[in-house]
């Protein structure tokens, strides 16, 4: 299954967990703001942005992927931007995922709260 499929339940937990201004890559919202890494002009945009406690945190779909190296990026740049404004990087993980998301948190050094969606 692909990951813009869970998009809307990681908008439906941040409406029910008191999120507000909530963005998100998907039609019928606004899209949160991207970010160009100055190296190799590579954009990240986050999957849902919400406000919470006054602060703008991330909340990214996380599966098993053999392309671990790009989310790898975008999760360590995400999770910086909320360190640095005081929010978080929540990472949305899928039924049969979770393990995965908190090795991978783990392992890389982020951090980020794994949060089980269904």
């Amino acid at each position: 299954m692909e990951k813009e499929a869970f998009i809307p339940l990681v908008v439906k937990w941040a409406q029910s967990h008191g999120f507000k201004d909530i963005q998100a890559n998907m039609e019928g919202y606004e899209t949160p703001k991207s970010y160009e890494r100055a190296a190799d002009n590579i954009r990240f945009t986050p999957d849902v942005t919400g406000v919470n406690m006054f602060n703008r945190h991330y909340l990214e779909v996380c599966m098993k992927t053999d392309q671990m190296r790009g989310h790898i990026s975008k999760w360590k740049l995400l999770s910086e931007l909320a360190g640095m404004k005081g929010a978080k990087l929540y990472l949305m993980a899928p039924r049969g995922h979770v393990r995965f998301a908190r090795e991978a948190v783990d392992h890389y050094n982020i951090p980020a709260e794994v949060v089980k969606i269904d």
